[in-house]
């Protein structure tokens, strides 16, 4: 598990886009996209900016880190 909190998914789903779509813009798998959302995996900074893009947000809203328990 990420030290990252993904809100990747409620942005997509209030886009309206599936995860093929939002990878097919991004140029990535789906596999990369179910990651992302589910905090398997934390992108890279280019692609962290181009969800950002696409999904109309910022990267500070798609990502904050966990907190330490």
């Amino acid at each position: 598990m990420s030290n990252i909190e993904s809100t990747v998914k409620q942005h997509r789903l209030r886009a309206g886009l599936s995860q093929e779509t939002l990878a097919r813009e991004l140029g990535v798998s789906r596999q990369t996209v179910v990651n992302i959302e589910r905090g398997v995996s934390e992108p890279r900074v280019l692609l962290a900016l181009a969800l950002a893009a696409v999904l109309g947000a910022t990267v500070q809203e798609l990502f904050r880190k966990r907190p330490v328990p």
